[in-house]
């Protein structure tokens, strides 16, 4: 055998061993190695356990508002309200399931434990419709009505929608990250993957919800209400046995302990030292801990580099005679002495926070597609050649807006940005950049609505009873609509999910996730603020008000012109934030990146190779 062959085998050899250089382990909790195990045999997985999952909890929510109309009997703005309440407890509980997972659980085991809540609320919600609620058989369509319900049946299918919330919204902003997890953002290639990743996630979101807004919500529409339950259960499941299987392969971060604590430890400690006198040389006079202390606190991330942002904050790390005595007596206090990269955790937050304020008035904007946006579809004409389209089905055009939007921003735009990052030393489109540009959007789509809604009055009958199709405009003219909002959650949401876990530490990736699951939450609850507020007022003198149950008598144009005037004052609030923020810097992170510049230059190509075909 020829020293050659010994070389190239010896090579081959070391790099199927290779370890990944994040730092993450496989199941047993041994250092992963790169060929057997992540990238995108584990990440397909995810997508699809994430589009079964999406299926199945859209075939829930997507004709949530119908259901208590049609079923339950409750008027648009009560309706409208519960959906956005319901919807918002869902991203309210990513808060519990990321705490869990970063601080105990790991996000494998989360993940798991929160699709188990998932199915459970599932089945009793298909129990008590088949039971209870759905009677007489048949009801729930736009023509025969369901009878009344005792406190007891209602009380179950509350608990069995907030089951749903909570299996759905644990298990949601974990499986975004772990699914990001599988890729190694230190290597060249896995890092594009890895920002790719973030893309399919969300295009396999909506294409999990495609089947629900059609097929789902056909039978549904059509008074088959237990059948499309039955349905999303069953695909809950089989994303739960899918996830399941995957276990062999996937990558995983060790949960490193409760962020809480180490929050409220930079906050007291800085207070404790706010008579203390600054010293002038930064960094160097800060209190860092060294490679066993860090693995002794169980703190396994990366450092960050110091900023000069919140410098009040700096004074938990400021080493004072007193620390350097209790350090000789047995260790660092942890309430009165920090080290640096903790401190610029708690920066990292602060910053956070400003921009994430202002992605809240988007997810009002957002949140219309499963309530009012429906109920405007009900009232317009639904009916082509004899065939009825249900309204909660136009969101399909939404889906179609994120898969060409995602295939025209990866395969065209960013490969544009990139040859005018090289040419001209920019960088490119940045996930700021892409959030801006979903809110300029979204005020288009706004004021699509509006016109929509002015001309789909024009051509009502205002004298209706029974009001579901009163006019004669189709309810084709939606269409820009839904895909205005689509295009825009490609630049916001897939920009959020990537801004969140590109910028939140090592130890706090699921509650990256969990802020922009967040800001959706927050969007339902403002929605429904704003829709009793405006209800309220508009109603004053007996009047029938902007939304009332018979929409051919109010005025829902102008509340989508008041979303579209307030979603353009948060971009003037949203530009100024951006201009702002600071972007958290990796210790040694930067060099590395200057050192493989070259290589990854040369590999871009075959970095989008390896992605998945849109």
């Amino acid at each position: 055998m020829s020293c050659l062959e010994i070389n190239n085998k010896d090579m081959m050899k070391k790099k199927e061993g290779e370890e990944t250089r994040d730092g993450t382990v496989d199941y047993y909790g041994r250092p992963s190695i790169r060929s057997n195990s992540g990238q995108w045999v584990a990440g397909i997985i995810i997508l699809l356990n994430q589009g079964l999952a999406t299926l199945a909890f859209f075939g829930v929510g997507v004709n949530l508002v119908l259901f208590l109309t049609r079923v339950l009997q409750q008027n648009n703005a009560d309706a409208a309200n519960n959906v956005s309440k319901w919807t918002g407890t869902v991203y309210i509980f990513s808060l519990v399931g990321a705490f869990l997972s970063d601080s105990y659980w790991g996000r494998y085991k989360t993940c798991a434990i929160f699709q188990v809540i998932f199915v459970i609320g599932l089945s009793s919600l298909s129990l008590s419709s088949y039971m209870f609620l759905i009677k007489p058989r048949g009801c729930g369509n736009e023509v025969t009505p369901c009878g009344t319900h005792s406190t007891m049946e209602i009380t179950m299918f509350y608990l069995s929608i907030y089951l749903i919330a909570l299996g759905n919204g644990g298990y949601q902003p974990n499986i975004a990250t772990f699914g990001a997890d599988q890729f190694d953002e230190e290597h060249p290639k896995e890092g594009y993957s890895k920002i790719a990743f973030f893309s399919y996630f969300y295009l396999a979101l909506n294409l999990g919800s495609l089947f629900s807004n059609t097929i789902l919500g056909y039978f549904e529409d059509e008074g088959m209400w237990a059948l499309g339950f039955w349905a999303s259960t069953g695909s809950a499941i089989l994303a739960l046995i899918l996830f399941l299987v995957g276990t062999p392969r996937y990558r995983h971060f060790k949960p490193t302990g409760n962020p809480l604590s180490r929050f409220c430890q930079v906050l007291v400690a800085a207070t404790k030292k706010s008579s203390v006198e600054t010293p002038s040389r930064g960094r160097e006079e800060m209190y860092d801990e060294d490679k066993q202390e860090k693995n002794d606190s169980g703190n396994t991330g990366r450092r960050i580099m110091h900023t000069d942002e919140f410098k009040f904050l700096d004074r938990a790390a400021y080493i004072t005679s007193r620390d350097l005595d209790d350090k000789k007596q047995g260790g660092v206090n942890p309430w009165r002495l920090c080290p640096v990269t903790q401190v610029e955790e708690v920066k990292c937050i602060l910053r956070l926070i400003p921009i994430w304020l202002c992605t809240i008035i988007y997810s009002v904007v957002f949140t219309q597609m499963a309530s009012l946006f429906v109920e405007q579809g009900a009232a317009m004409k639904t009916t082509v050649s004899g065939f009825k389209i249900p309204p909660a089905s136009m969101s399909s055009f939404d889906i179609l807006s994120v898969a060409l939007f995602i295939f025209i921003y990866r395969r065209v735009l960013e490969p544009l940005a990139t040859r005018f990052k090289k040419k001209d030393g920019s960088k490119g489109i940045t996930e700021l950049h892409r959030m801006g540009i979903g809110l300029v959007i979204a005020i288009l789509a706004m004021v699509a609505a509006g016109v929509v809604e002015c001309f789909r009055l024009k051509y009502a009958d205002k004298s209706c009873i029974q009001c579901d199709g009163s006019s004669s405009l189709s309810i084709f003219w939606q269409v820009p609509q839904y895909s205005l909002i689509g295009a825009s959650e490609v630049f916001m949401y897939v920009g959020q999910l990537e801004f969140f876990n590109a910028q939140t530490p090592d130890g706090l990736k699921s509650f990256g996730s969990a802020l922009c699951m967040m800001s959706m939450s927050m969007g339902n609850f403002v929605s429904s603020l704003l829709v009793t507020m405006v209800v309220k007022i508009s109603t004053v003198d007996h009047m029938p008000g902007w939304i009332p149950r018979n929409l051919n008598k109010g005025h829902l144009d102008r509340f989508y012109f008041l979303l579209a005037a307030l979603t353009s004052i948060d971009l003037v609030m949203y530009i100024a934030c951006a201009r702002w923020y600071k972007c958290i810097q990796l210790e040694g992170k930067d060099e590395r990146q200057d050192m493989m510049s070259d290589d990854e230059n040369d590999s871009d190509s075959d970095a989008y190779e390896e992605r998945p075909k849109v």
